[in-house]
Parts: C-alpha cells; sequence; structure tokens
C-alpha cells in the first residue's frame, strides 16, 4: 500500500483565495493525475505528475469546458423522453398512468400520432418508467423530464409562495418609464428587474477586499473599501480541458457575474451577501422568498447533478450494437437483383447495382427491452456535502411583455449559460407569472460522443448512423432532446452540460397586453467557489447615496446639492451610465463568445471507419 503523501490531501483554499484573485483565472480544482507527452527528441514518452489541487474535488461537467459529451443516443429513445414528458404533463398522471382505460386511450394517440415513432414496446416501456417513477414523484413533488437530468416540477413551490413573489417583485415592475431597465437589443419586451450584466465584477475597476468580507447589514457600509480587482494576465485564459483538444478561451479578462453567498441554516437557506442589483433592505421581503425558493430548488438540482457525478452511468432504454435491414438486398435471389445491360462497363453496372441496394434496403430501426429499475446512484445532496461551506447563486429576475403593437417574441440562440469565469454547473427556472400569451416552450440539445467502435456495420454503411441517431456521417455530434413547456408555476432545473434556447411565443389575444416573467438561479460549481458579493462591496453610486441621505451626513444641504455632490462623484461607486456602458460593452464580449462556443459545440464530427 502506498503512502498518502500531502498531494492526496492539497491545502485548504481561503475565503480569499479566488480565480482571479489569489489565484489563476484559470484555475479549477482537479484530482491528483498523471499526464503522458510524446517526445520527439527521445522518441519516447514522458510523464508529468500533477498534484491536486482545490479542496472540494473536480468540477462537474460543463459545455464551457469541452467536457460535456453525452452518451450517443438513438432517435426513438429520445422519443420515449419526449412521450413521457408529455404523459407527466397531464394532470394527475401519478394516478392515471394505473388506470388501463386511460392508458390505453394514451397509447392509441400515441400509436396514431404521425408525428412521433412509437411502436407497441415503446409504448409499454414509457408506461412501466412512468409508473416506477410516480413513487417517488407522490414523495417530492418532483420528475426527470429528460436524461442528463433536465428536471421539472409543477407543484414543489406553492401557489401562496408564487403570489407572495408577484407581490414583492412589483415595486421593481411599478417604475416610471425612464427608470425601467428595456434590455438592449430586445425592442423594449424584456425588462430587466434584477440582471448580473449590471455592476457586475470588472477586472481593473472593481474594488474587492483583501482578507475581510462583507453580509446584508455592511455591504454599502463598506462601498470603496479595499483594493481595485487588477485585470487578469492574457496567459490565464488560456484553458486546457481535461477531455479533448484546447478550445478558445472561454475565459473573459474584463468581467465576471456577481454571484450570492448562501449558506444552509438547520433545514433552511440564507442569503448572506447581497444579491447584485437587489438592495438587500429595500426589498428585504423578496430575499425571504428568493431563499425559500433556492430551498425548494436545491432537491431538483441534486437531481440534476446526480448523472454527473463520476461512475454514475445510466444505462440505455435501448442498445444499438449493429446495423442490419429489412428487406436487404443481399438475401433477394440472384434473379430479383438488377442484371447486366448489353454493353453496360463494369463501372456502369456496379454503380446502377450500388444504387438499387441503397434504395431498396430499409434500417432496422431498434426497439427497447423490457424496463427494469435502475441501479442505484451515488446522489447528489449539496445541502450534505456543502453545509459548512455554502453555495454560490446568481440571481436574475426578468419579464417579457408584449403588447399590440409589439405581439411577439422571437425567440432566442442556442447558448450555454454564461462564461467560464461563473463556472455555473447548473440552472433553475421559475416560471411564476404568464398571462394572455400562446404556449411557451423552452428546447435543449446535446452533444454526443462519436465513437461508435461498439457498432458492427459494414463497408460503406452509412445510412443507420441518420435513421438511427439522427447524425450524419462527417456530420456534427449534436443531438436535439426535446422541449419542456415554460407553464406557469413550473420551477425547471437543467445542468449546463446542455444548450438550450427559448422557442418564439407570441400574444394569445392581439388586442390586449400580455407577459411572461421568471426568476432565474444559476448556481456555481460547488466544487470551486469564485469571487462574490462577500468579497464586493457595493459598487452602484445609487445604493451609496442613498445611504448618505438616509444617514444625514449633510444635514445643512438642500436635497438638491447633496445629490450634485453624490453624482459627482468621479471614480467610485460606479454610476447607472457608466454601468450601462459596461453592460453593453459585457454583452458584445458574450456575443461574441457565445457564437464561437456555439461552433465549438457543433464541430465535433462523425468520422466512420471504412473497414
Amino acid at each position: 500500500m502506498s503512502a498518502t503523501t500531502e498531494s492526496d490531501h492539497p491545502p485548504k483554499l481561503t475565503r480569499y483565495q479566488l480565480p482571479g484573485f489569489g489565484l489563476p483565472l484559470n484555475f479549477a480544482p482537479h484530482d491528483k493525475f498523471t499526464s503522458y507527452d510524446y517526445n520527439p527528441t527521445t522518441h519516447g514518452t514522458d510523464s508529468t505528475f500533477h498534484p491536486a489541487e482545490g479542496d472540494c474535488g473536480p468540477l462537474y461537467p460543463n459545455a464551457l469546458d469541452s467536457d460535456a459529451q453525452l452518451s450517443l443516443t438513438t432517435l426513438r429513445e429520445f422519443t420515449m423522453m419526449q412521450l413521457m414528458n408529455q404523459l407527466t404533463d397531464k394532470p394527475d398522471w401519478d394516478t392515471k398512468i394505473f388506470d388501463e382505460t386511460i392508458v390505453a386511450k394514451w397509447k392509441a394517440e400515441a400509436l396514431s400520432a404521425s408525428a412521433m415513432d412509437i411502436t407497441e414496446s415503446m409504448f409499454t416501456w414509457c408506461i412501466d418508467e412512468i409508473r416506477y417513477k410516480s413513487k417517488e414523484f407522490q414523495e417530492t413533488g418532483v420528475i426527470s423530464a429528460y436524461d442528463g437530468d433536465i428536471v421539472k416540477s409543477d407543484i414543489v413551490i406553492p401557489s401562496s409562495l408564487r403570489h407572495a413573489l408577484k407581490a414583492s417583485v412589483a415595486p421593481l415592475e411599478d417604475l416610471l418609464e425612464e427608470f425601467r431597465d428595456w434590455h438592449p437589443g430586445s425592442d423594449g419586451t424584456v425588462l430587466d428587474l434584477v440582471h448580473p450584466s449590471l455592476f457586475p465584477v470588472v477586472y481593473g475597476r472593481t474594488i474587492i477586499l483583501r482578507d475581510t468580507l462583507v453580509g446584508l447589514d455592511d455591504c454599502v457600509d463598506k462601498c470603496g473599501d479595499g483594493e481595485t480587482l487588477g485585470v487578469p494576465p492574457a496567459e490565464e485564459l488560456m484553458h486546457y480541458p481535461r477531455l479533448g483538444s484546447p478550445w478558445s478561451d472561454p475565459y473573459s479578462r474584463k468581467f465576471q457575474w456577481l454571484p450570492c453567498e448562501v449558506g444552509f441554516e438547520s433545514d433552511k437557506v440564507k442569503i448572506k451577501s447581497y444579491i447584485n442589483n437587489l438592495h438587500p433592505k429595500t426589498h428585504g421581503p423578496l430575499y425571504q422568498l428568493i431563499e425559500r425558493i433556492i430551498e425548494l430548488a436545491i432537491p431538483l438540482w441534486n437531481k440534476t447533478l446526480t448523472p454527473l457525478k463520476p461512475r454514475n452511468y445510466t444505462l440505455p432504454r435501448i442498445d444499438y450494437d449493429g446495423c442490419s435491414y429489412d428487406p436487404d438486398p443481399e438475401d433477394f435471389p440472384e434473379e430479383e437483383k438488377p442484371q447486366r445491360l448489353p454493353n453496360e462497363t463494369d463501372d456502369d453496372f456496379r454503380d446502377r447495382r450500388d444504387q438499387w441496394v441503397r434504395d431498396t434496403r430499409r434500417v432496422i430501426r431498434p426497439e427497447p427491452g423490457r424496463f427494469e429499475p435502475p441501479r442505484a446512484q451515488n446522489k447528489v445532496d449539496l445541502k450534505r456535502e456543502y453545509e459548512d461551506r455554502g453555495l454560490q447563486i446568481i440571481v436574475k429576475l426578468a419579464n417579457i411583455h408584449l403588447t399590440p403593437e409589439k405581439p411577439n417574441y422571437g425567440g432566442g440562440t442556442w447558448h450555454v449559460e454564461g462564461q467560464l469565469n461563473e463556472h455555473i454547473c447548473a440552472t433553475a427556472l421559475y416560471y411564476y407569472d404568464n398571462a394572455n400569451i400562446t404556449e411557451s416552450r423552452i428546447s435543449f440539445r446535446q452533444q454526443s460522443y462519436t465513437d461508435t467502435m461498439d457498432i458492427e456495420y459494414e463497408q460503406g454503411q452509412h445510412d443507420w448512423l441518420p435513421e438511427v441517431f439522427g447524425c450524419e456521417q462527417d456530420g456534427s455530434s449534436v443531438q436535439y432532446v426535446g422541449d419542456i413547456v415554460a407553464k406557469e408555476g413550473r420551477l425547471l432545473t437543467f445542468p449546463n452540460v446542455f444548450q438550450h434556447r427559448v422557442l418564439p411565443f407570441e400574444l394569445l389575444d392581439k388586442s390586449k397586453v400580455g407577459h411572461r416573467k421568471i426568476l432565474a438561479l444559476f448556481l456555481v460549481d460547488p466544487h470551486i467557489r469564485i469571487i462574490s458579493s462577500a468579497n464586493v462591496p457595493c459598487q452602484q453610486r445609487e445604493w451609496w447615496g442613498q445611504e448618505i441621505v438616509e444617514r444625514g451626513l449633510f444635514p445643512t444641504l438642500p436635497g438638491e446639492i447633496v445629490n450634485g455632490i453624490i453624482r459627482a462623484v468621479a471614480e467610485f461607486p460606479i454610476g447607472i451610465e457608466e454601468a450601462k456602458e459596461l453592460r453593453l460593452e459585457l454583452m458584445e464580449e458574450r456575443k461574441v463568445f457565445a457564437k464561437v462556443q456555439d461552433k465549438n459545440y457543433t464541430s465535433t464530427f462523425f468520422a466512420l471507419c471504412e473497414h
């Protein structure tokens, strides 16, 4: 047995050692490992030992890290998940699934649906799996919609909490038009109430505390305390993912969204540092509601992250180990095959016969076997694992407003949340208020492994790839997973291994206004700690100025003069106009990054071996 070395247990990081501040921007915790590189001088292999870094284990897979490839999945398995998602959207599905009359009706509808390739064995598996999952749903109110895991619940957040949230958010909405913050580029349809792109960490501008932290009560008092956060050197943008080739730099040297610190107190969660752009004193009741929603979202995050834990492998519903055909021209009698024509050359005859084979044969699509309960997994428990350390969460509140003059929302683009500065591992979306809009959906797609070594096929056989998996030879390995209805009251969580996009929707009644309102929570990977609002006191001149006025620090001066003094402060805190200019810079940088990331995400290609 080898002795335990110091490298097995790396030094514990302090609260003030953070990526971009005391640690390299591209710091990533990892277990110890040895890398092997070819040495052109010796024509041999050199080994390099890398000691463990960090104190919480390796990060979760992340699509920004080129470490997010999922198992290549058959189209029929995606169809099964889509069907199960539809069935578990039905009211009282968890009891109706045991009513054979209702199930027979669902079966008839599924088998006759031209848009879905459903067979009897697929439907039977789906019913058995849903029945198995109904027990957990009745205990928790939560169910996985798609593997990965994309998780949904319409009941974990009670309607009383939803109504309280609507009431507490109202003061952020009920502002004069000149003070409303319409998201740049949204044509006055997306209203930002709390958005992380405003007053983010700005390298070279933000003031950060060196060896102390701030909480909710002193975040404004300590405004301006600390030192200017430096700009990370360019070499810290270089990133070598744990798997695969290096992608383009996933880090920013300019900006980082600012999370709040969330702690565990008994069975409750408590926000320990301010939510960026949400004043903790002015909006104290809203903080309490967000705490409650975070508390209710954690079990969904646990379920979302569990499949991403090492060695938590999910067995496929449908195996595919070899290509076969029905009809198969190879089995035809020779007289039924194309015959050589008079004066036809060997090449022409071969080409014509090969074309006949391709036109005649049909790939056999695989079927599932019988459903068996999945094997036990090493479940994630964020509270148990990080009770002492706490979590970091980025909060966003945003509305989409439609009017008779602007009745349509055009939808979003495929993207992954954040840049690697934020290390977002999972998202929670709470759709707390929909009014007068058509059904809204969010779609997901995954990057899949291209390794097909376990699949048997003959020389030149490529037709099974599009028929069975929906992919093409020399084409991208990205597979469409499915979508989720963004219904009012729904809480949805998903990991940062998927790309997602919001699909278009419009007004239901074109003569009236309508809206969709969401609370978004972005979970920072708990294996790493990033710069948070506990490290960065208030950056907003408005908050700082409000504190000055409330404390009466200039009791003899008229209000307009005090306001003039506040506005005249040059360097820090940051005024709203400068903050909006910085936001435009951040948005432009991330727009460029999103295009590069999308190209990277879709640039893993199939190259089937020619035997």
